[in-house]
């Protein structure tokens, strides 16, 4: 596999370059090398433990790497904070529905929309006068089928809705790289065919990167995947390829399939 940092700069939406994040004595990440193109949806795998959760947060900002280089659009991110990395153009979404639990629909996906556009903390200033934002908030609103929904408080929605929405505040600012952490954790196998596709509707033209548990959602879903195994990337590839890697069969994706023909069988 040829390493991401031997391609031309900016060729990639989102790049790693050899990073590590060590917890004192413990490496977590091991030199990652990784490139993400502009439009493609990238599914991150790997065990548990395999550092998926921590890679993330370097890239989000939320841990800083201790060697290395991250890249957004040709532009280092590493060492700035999440709030300067998402004004970059990069959103997250996280495993646990982060909602504002007693404020409606529209009015979550407004706030997630007014530092995007401009606006600022005026004690003076009506949200109701906001047209662009709420025009926004609109859009995004019926764009995750929450429309009708409006005035719902966020506590009182489904949990595939609350995650709905999540999705909808993620991608309401305007962000081309989107990364998705376990969306679709916790859903019946129902609610997870239906949010495949509101993920492929809703990140059309951007680039995405999610960790994800459930095989059926990765390879549905993902154009490359990148299987994570002790804090090292083992392989990146199309899914039919990643399928057959003997490597990949061995460290991870055998016992992985294994186990879900097994619960298939005992239903």
């Amino acid at each position: 596999m040829t390493a991401p940092h031997d391609a031309a700069r900016g060729e990639f939406a989102l790049e790693l370059r050899g990073v590590h994040k060590r917890f004192g004595r413990t490496e977590i990440i091991r030199g990652v090398d990784l490139g993400v193109r502009a439009g493609e949806r990238v599914a991150v795998i790997g065990p548990n433990g395999a550092g998926k959760s921590t890679l993330f947060n370097l890239i989000s900002g939320r841990f800083a790497s201790s060697s290395g280089d991250i890249l957004l659009h040709g532009h280092k991110i590493d060492g700035l904070t999440p709030y300067q990395i998402n004004r970059r153009g990069l959103a997250r979404s996280f495993q646990v529905s982060n909602l504002f639990t007693r404020l409606s629909v529209f009015e979550n996906l407004r706030c997630a929309v007014l530092w995007s556009l401009g606006y600022r903390y005026a004690f003076w200033k009506f949200l109701a006068d906001a047209q662009d934002a709420n025009a926004r908030a609109e859009a995004v609103m019926a764009m995750i089928k929450l429309d009708r929904r409006r005035d719902v408080l966020a506590m009182s929605l489904t949990y595939a809705e609350q995650r709905a929405l999540e999705i909808g505040i993620t991608i309401a600012g305007g962000a081309s790289v989107v990364l998705l952490d376990e969306p679709t954790a916790g859903m019946s196998r129902s609610e997870t065919a239906r949010f495949v596709e509101l993920i492929r509707e809703v990140t059309v033209g951007k680039t995405l990167l999610t960790v994800e548990h459930d095989m059926g959602v990765v390879f549905g879903l993902a154009d490359k995947i990148a299987v994570l195994v002790y804090g090292e990337v083992i392989a990146f590839d199309t899914p039919d390829k990643v399928r057959a890697d003997a490597r990949v069969k061995e460290a991870y994706l055998g016992s992985v399939l294994a186990e879900a023909q097994a619960q298939a069988a005992g239903h």
